[in-house]
């Protein structure tokens, strides 16, 4: 069933209302430039959740969320920054429940967010084996925490495989989390497990006012970007660094060259472009800012 993670997914994405105050302000980020659209030739749908393998060869996201949809994991090849071709879903991952927010280490190893077991395990995070645009070796992550009303619904794993950053919501009741925050999670062979102390250091990141969700790490692990939606209906994608790998991010900044509804960042490996999803019109599309040189 598609349950708790679509209405989550598809409310966010709606920007339906939240008993959610605005988040402190926060300073714009000047970082990055010049926002376009990308195209995905051979493909006309929503294209959302986008991420950029590590090794620059191919563009993975997910269709629409809506409640409607059949929400699969795609795939697409990097022609260059702003053009890719479609290839189609992402062949031994998708099932017949809602799958998407594809992330993917330098090892290949595929982390997603599926509600095909949520109502017999009330887990969502999976993990695979990814290969030359096709998955295979789909298996449940374990080690998370599980209960009532607790829902992971974004995923992001760190360049080397051995970390996990998580959007934590609790309901009760609504269509909207309650709290959506960041959370941390460790490698241990196959086995996740929470980590206090690297969830501490996203302490200027996590507010009381907003919901944080949607992380994207630097390969160097100094850089973070998320989503932060507050007031109910508000967007935007922020940025924060650290001196290194081991410290806490300082308070981030909104990106002001992204504005409208948007979502999802992604960075390339370069750290030299950032993607994400927008609303255009009436869908969701792929777009792109660059660095300021020099930043």
């Amino acid at each position: 069933m598609r349950n708790a993670l679509t209405i989550v997914l598809a409310a966010l994405a709606a920007c339906g209302p939240a008993s959610r105050q605005t988040a402190p302000d926060a300073p714009l980020d000047h970082t990055f430039t010049d926002p376009r659209c990308a195209e995905i030739r051979g493909y006309t749908g929503d294209a959302m959740e986008p991420f950029l393998t590590r090794d620059g060869r191919y563009l993975l996201f997910n269709t629409s969320n809506a409640p409607t949809a059949q929400t699969d994991i795609q795939v697409a090849r990097v022609v260059d920054d702003l053009t890719f071709d479609y290839v189609g879903p992402l062949a031994g991952a998708n099932s017949a429940a809602l799958d998407g927010v594809p992330t993917v280490s330098d090892d290949g190893t595929l982390f997603f967010v599926s509600v095909r077991s949520y109502d017999a395990t009330g887990a969502t995070i999976y993990r695979a084996r990814f290969r030359d645009g096709v998955a295979d070796s789909v298996a449940l992550v374990d080690g998370l925490p599980r209960g009532p009303g607790l829902v992971h619904f974004d995923v992001e794993v760190s360049a080397d495989g051995s970390t996990l950053y998580y959007a934590r919501g609790i309901f009760d009741g609504g269509p909207v989390p309650k709290s959506a925050d960041l959370a941390v999670a460790v490698g241990h062979g196959t086995l996740f497990v929470p980590s206090n102390a690297l969830t501490a250091a996203l302490g200027a990141v996590n507010t009381q006012g907003a919901l944080e969700y949607a992380a994207a790490i630097s390969t160097d692990g100094r850089e973070l970007f998320f989503t932060r939606l507050s007031n109910g209906d508000q967007t935007g994608i922020y940025r924060t660094v650290r001196p290194n790998a081991s410290a806490a991010f300082g308070a981030p900044g909104r990106i002001a060259a992204i504005t409208g509804f948007v979502e999802a960042p992604t960075l390339s490996s370069d750290g030299q472009r950032l993607y994400y999803h927008q609303r255009v019109g009436d869908r969701f599309a792929v777009c792109r800012v660059r660095r300021v040189t020099g930043t």
